[in-house]
């Protein structure tokens, strides 16, 4: 089967944020329809505390195990390597990104998607084969 997106960790926490409605719908469409998605370890971590520690009302631990367990688990297929560092680096250096946003364009560029669903980057632009959109716009 051929993964159709990456999602970056912004899209994961607007499916749980109420105060958005749009972005909230957006985001649930992105991860529950049909089409099949990835994520990175480093997606996980942040969603995690995100979840944990920032939410108005943080997750409860047994609710964010389940959603580990059933969805961000079997999504998750990129892991950290030397050379996904070295890759960040370089798309560090190409696109000037901050080195987080950069791991998470490495990852999806490991991932072999062609599109990388991000609020945070720079909408349209091409990265290798990869196109990174806001899923929001």
């Amino acid at each position: 089967m051929k993964v159709e997106y990456f999602l970056d960790t912004n899209v994961l926490v607007y499916a749980f944020d109420p105060e958005h409605s749009e972005k909230q719908a957006r985001a649930r469409e992105l991860i529950v329809g049909d089409r099949p998605w990835v994520i990175s370890w480093q997606v996980v971590q942040e969603f995690c505390s995100v979840a944990l520690h920032r939410f108005l009302i943080p997750m409860d631990t047994a609710y964010l195990n389940d959603f580990l367990e059933l969805v961000l688990a079997p999504h998750c297929q990129v892991y950290p390597t030397p050379s996904m560092w070295a890759a960040a680096l370089k798309v560090r250096e190409q696109t000037q990104y901050r080195f987080y946003d950069s791991l998470i364009v490495a990852s999806a560029l490991e991932a072999g998607v062609p599109v990388l669903y991000s609020e945070d980057l720079e909408h349209g632009r091409e990265i290798g084969a990869m196109r990174i959109l806001n899923p929001f716009r």
